[in-house]
């Protein structure tokens, strides 16, 4: 079975799995406000448990419920009355949104797992990158280290072990062109962009199933559209006098939306660029 089709199921379980997926997305979305808050803090991110980020007084179980207390508490901490910023419930509804995309792209299939952590791990590097223009290694690192047993279970499971070829090529390759980029131009490429052009590259590399070919063109055509994306956003800044031509832009998060637009419509895409 081609990777990224279905098992064969009924309505029901898809639309089970798919609710799942928004519940987990939140879950998961709330754990990833405290990485985007304490990883750039070199804090742990367990310990101490939810806190408001004014004041430091703990949340109570209902004062943590994703989105739904931060609206009930009309984004201010029930201790202090200070505001508590946007960024929270975008995060946790962001991430439910992308699980849910994830979801209905693969069906019921275990591809979903690896995905949900690959579109987890985007959207904490993305809201780092953008409030501190870093992409951390205590993120990167540790979820290569998860991915790779992830991805080898998967494909040895589903009988696809030409996938990890792909997955390789990618990866390798992603990194050896963003590595270059870094070597010419270290000022506008961090090495952390390096890093996450490599999990990107395999992740996207191992859609292609074994076939070297359309791994790399998932590759490239989901680097290629983080550079565009990331010149058209510069490009509007300039034009509307908010960035120059020396301002620093995070382009993780054009990366990460990039990586998303193929791993949801990437075939479509290039079969429409080969007509």
């Amino acid at each position: 079975m081609p990777l990224g089709c279905a098992y064969p199921a009924g309505v029901s379980s898809l639309a089970l799995l798919i609710v799942l997926g928004a519940v987990v997305g939140l879950l998961v979305g709330s754990v990833l406000t405290s990485v985007v808050e304490r990883v750039p803090a070199k804090l742990a991110v367990t310990r101490p448990g939810p806190r408001c980020p004014a004041c430091g007084a703990p949340l109570g179980i209902f004062e943590n419920i994703p989105v739904i207390s931060w609206l009930a508490l009309r984004g201010r901490c029930r201790h202090c009355t200070r505001r508590i910023g946007p960024v929270y419930p975008a995060v946790e509804a962001l991430t439910a949104a992308l699980f849910v995309g994830v979801t209905l792209r693969f069906g019921v299939h275990p591809t979903v797992l690896a995905y949900w952590l690959f579109a987890g791990t985007l959207v904490a590097v993305s809201a780092i990158d953008i409030e501190h223009h870093i992409v951390p290694n205590r993120i990167v690192y540790p979820v290569l280290g998860v991915s790779t047993p992830l991805l080898v279970g998967i494909s040895l499971g589903e009988g696809t072990p030409g996938a990890l070829v792909g997955a390789a090529v990618g990866g390798v390759a992603a990194f050896a062109i963003f590595f270059v980029i870094h070597l010419i131009q270290p000022q506008g490429m961090g090495f952390g962009d390096v890093r996450l052009a490599g999990v990107i590259g395999v992740y996207l590399g191992w859609l292609g199933a074994g076939d070297v070919a359309r791994a790399l063109d998932d590759v490239a055509l989901g680097l290629a559209l983080g550079f565009v994306l990331a010149a058209v956003w510069g490009l509007g800044l300039m034009a509307v006098g908010r960035a120059g031509r020396k301002s620093r832009v995070a382009f993780a998060p054009f990366l990460a939306l990039g990586a998303m637009v193929v791993v949801y419509w990437g075939s479509s895409i290039l079969a429409l660029w080969r007509r």
